[in-house]
Order: structure tokens, then C-alpha cells, then sequence
């Protein structure tokens, strides 16, 4: 649906995007991730021809964006919504108004109008504040309008660009199960471009991780979570803090054996103790895994070691 290959972007002498190289299916929820000047959100652009690039290749229902018309922009842009932080609301218009703004640009018939507002107001839950203004609307309303805005031409992808980020967490989790709902119900695409990790961990089945607008990490969540390599363990910036004695082993549960006790097993099967230094189990969307690191003595390492090759649905690695 959205095919990248080796993409480039520069904002005068500066290049902003550097190779990027990724596929987005059909269906899916995916995540661009970044900190603040990673470039995220000036790639969103470029996937809606809302920016030029300068090098490779970007397609798009499987056109490429750099060789169409503005016309054929404007057409491809109907099948492409979009939702921002700040939701982009017309005060002067109520929420009605707002809902069916794109619909009366676009020539549809009153009637349709009409039947698809109070059909989106109904999906995202605000059918009763059909007449309220924006001023009116806590935050998490104002994003629920601006979803069912962008959902009024029928697109195929929704693009969201931090529609959370202004959001406290628990509205933050309720935006995010209605754009799963969305996603399940009306097969669209979404692209969640965020700075924030619980926003992937909740929503996203794959993501990429852009850093001064460089690949650092692609691929699954559940990849990219359960065994951080160094660059995305300093881009979640974490640190471990371990014992300077003995010999530190970190293992990882894949969600498949999270819920297992494999430590409390090997304790009792090699009769043996061992410190636990530190353990989480972290949910990422319907999944749970987990990670634990124990600090063992010198003396027990090859048997630690040899009990963990009995058991290849555990990863580890010594520290």
C-alpha cells in the first residue's frame, strides 16, 4: 500500500531523511517513531505529497507521489485522512459543521452529508454534542471530531501526526482504541507518527524508529521490545544498573512463554540460588513478554548455562 525505497529529503543543504526504506501493508497499524527533529513527521509529509523529496522512490497505492500532478494530489489526499495534535477544528462552526466540512468542498448531496455525519459522530462516541462548539469540548473530544472528520471521504489510510501527544494517558488510551476500532472495522490503514512509546506498546503491530532522520530500528514490536539492540536501548534511554560481583544474565520471555515460571523451574531443578537484580513483564498490544536479569556466582555459570541450552524458547545473553 505505502512502498519507500531509499528515500531522501533535504531542507536546503541539510539532509533531513536519509535512505528510507520500508513497506506499510494493507490493514495494519504502524508507527514512525522518533524524538523531537528525528524527521517523522516531514516523512508523513512526503507520504501525502505534502513535501518534495529530493532522492528515491515512494509509492502510494502504488503510484509515485513525485511524478503526479497536483490534481491527482488533490485526488490522492481524498483517500488519505489525517489528524494532528493540535485538531485543527474550526471554531466558528460547530461540531456537525466541522464533521461535514469536507464532504460540502467535496459537492456531495446534503443527504449524504447528513447520513455520514451522524454516522462517524456515532462511531466516535459524540452523536450528543453533534451541536456543541469546539470551546465546549474537553481534548479528547476535540481529537474524536477531528478522527470522524477525517474519516468523511472514505480513505484507505489515516495518518495520525502526535494526535495524542497533547492528550493525558488515559485519554490517550481511549484515542487509541477507537483508531484500533477504526482500523478493525473499516480495514483502514493507520500510520501513528509519535515520540511516545506507550502509544506504540498499546497500538502499533510494527513500527520504525527514525533518530536525525536515519533508520535505527525496524520491524515488529515484539522484535524491537523484547531484545533491544545498544542504539534502541540509548533511544529508550535505558540503563542497567548491575552488580559489579558474579556473572549478570539477562533473559527474555517471548510472549508465548511470559507467563511461564521458568526461573522459579531452575532455581528448584539445579537446586540453587541466585539474585534476581531486576525483572518486568511489558504488554504490547494483546501480547505480554517479559525480561529478567540474575546475578549468579562463577562457580554456577556452566550450569546455568547448560540448563538454559535445554530451553530454546528463552533468549539470553550474558552481560
Amino acid at each position: 500500500m505505502i512502498e519507500i525505497s531509499n528515500l531522501g529529503k533535504y531542507f536546503g543543504s541539510s539532509k533531513i531523511l536519509h535512505d528510507i526504506t520500508l513497506k506499510i501493508e494493507q490493514n495494519e497499524i504502524f508507527a514512525i517513531v522518533g524524538h523531537s527533529g528525528a524527521g517523522k513527521s516531514t516523512l508523513l509529509r512526503c507520504i501525502n505529497g505534502l513535501e518534495k523529496y529530493n532522492e528515491g522512490e515512494l509509492k502510494v497505492f502504488g503510484k509515485e507521489i513525485s511524478k503526479m500532478s497536483e490534481d491527482e494530489l488533490r485526488y490522492l489526499r481524498k483517500d488519505i485522512g489525517m489528524i494532528f495534535q493540535h485538531f485543527s477544528l474550526l471554531e466558528q462552526k460547530n461540531v456537525y459543521q466541522n464533521v461535514a466540512l469536507p464532504m460540502q468542498l467535496w459537492g456531495y448531496k446534503k443527504s449524504e452529508i447528513d447520513e455520514k455525519t451522524e454516522e462517524l459522530l456515532t462511531l466516535v462516541g459524540l452523536i450528543h454534542k453533534k451541536n456543541s462548539y469546539p470551546k465546549a469540548l474537553s481534548g479528547g473530544e476535540k481529537q474524536r471530531v477531528a478522527i470522524a472528520r477525517a474519516l468523511t471521504l472514505n480513505p484507505k489510510i489515516l495518518l495520525s501526526d502526535e494526535a495524542t501527544s497533547a492528550l493525558d494517558p488515559k485519554t490517550t488510551l481511549s484515542i487509541l482504541e477507537l483508531l484500533k476500532t477504526i482500523n478493525k472495522t473499516l480495514g483502514i490503514t493507520v500510520v501513528l507518527v509519535t515520540h511516545e512509546m506507550s502509544v506504540v506498546k498499546n497500538a502499533a503491530k510494527r513500527a520504525l524508529l527514525l533518530e536525525h532522520g536515519e533508520i535505527i530500528g525496524f520491524g515488529d514490536i515484539e522484535s524491537l521490545f523484547l531484545k533491544p539492540d545498544e542504539k534502541m536501548r540509548k533511544f529508550l534511554g535505558e540503563e542497567d544498573i548491575l552488580p559489579n560481583y558474579g556473572v549478570n544474565i539477562r533473559l527474555y520471555f517471548p510472549s508465548t512463554i511470559s507467563d511461564k515460571a521458568i526461573v522459579t523451574a531452575m532455581a528448584r531443578e539445579l537446586d540453587t540460588d541466585f539474585n534476581i537484580v531486576w525483572g518486568r513483564l511489558e504488554k504490547l498490544g494483546e501480547k505480554v513478554v517479559g525480561s529478567l536479569v540474575i546475578n549468579i556466582s562463577e562457580t554456577q555459570i556452566e550450569l546455568v548455562k547448560e540448563y538454559l541450552k535445554t530451553k530454546p524458547e528463552v533468549i539470553w545473553e550474558e552481560l
